[in-house]
């Protein structure tokens, strides 16, 4: 099985895509995110699949978020799956409400910072209070990790200063927001490459345009590997 700091994210139409592309893949990448934008295209039936027939690791990115009671009920029921990973906000009640769901499930919860597509412009616009993003993602890390968070989600800008806080002493980072050298940024807007980011902290890396735009993906996957440090 393959290196799994790098998670390929299954940002594709439906699940018959995403199992073509994980055939593609072959054994060259041993994660997958699954997200909002398969949901509805059987994006659990195929976490599923993926898990128990090809052996692969799954990281179901919902970003919950709701009151304590709807996010603990759902995280109840996705935690019958045997998923490796899921992400709610990092809002410290998100936080312990999933903890509370999952029960005894070896799940790991994921709270997000703040989303790698937004800068300070965005935040402002949203009426976020005001600060450095960098400043915010630390304190919101703390937090999250406060409340029971098994890790979290950050650019890999942050990953460095979140792996800095004895909080985050045994707890994952996890990083989307990363390219490899020469790609589109797409719409992400704190980025650096792969090794970089793992250089910096990171435990997995999160990337999915690069891999399936590219011609050859397995190929794509097997180079972002190549360029990472060793563990």
């Amino acid at each position: 099985m393959s290196d799994d700091r790098l998670i390929v994210a299954l940002d594709v139409a439906d699940a018959l895509a995403g199992l073509e592309l994980a055939n593609k893949l072959g054994d060259a990448v041993s994660f997958y995110k699954i997200g909002l934008g398969m949901l509805t295209g059987g994006g659990l039936a195929l976490a599923n699949e993926l898990k128990a027939e090809h052996g692969k690791r799954i990281f179901l990115d919902m970003k919950l978020f709701d009151i304590s009671a709807t996010v603990e009920a759902a995280v109840r029921g996705l935690a019958q799956f045997d998923l490796d990973f899921l992400t709610v906000h990092g809002d410290p009640h998100v936080v312990r409400a999933a903890q509370e769901g999952k029960g005894g499930k070896d799940l790991r919860i994921l709270a997000v910072t703040i989303l790698t597509s937004l800068n300070r412009d965005d935040l402002d616009s949203g009426l976020m209070k005001p600060g450095k993003v960098q400043d915010l993602v630390l304190e919101r890390a703390e937090n999250a990790f406060a409340a029971g968070a098994d890790g979290v989600i950050a650019s890999p800008q942050e990953a460095a200063l979140i792996r800095s806080l004895p909080a985050a002493a045994g707890k994952l980072i996890v990083t989307p927001g990363v390219r490899p050298a020469g790609s589109p940024l797409g719409d992400q807007k704190r980025v650096t490459t792969p090794a970089e980011a793992i250089a910096g902290g990171a435990d997995h890396i999160v990337v999915g345009r690069p891999v399936w735009n590219a011609p050859d993906p397995q190929k794509a996957a097997s180079d972002i590997l190549a360029s990472l440090p060793a563990r």
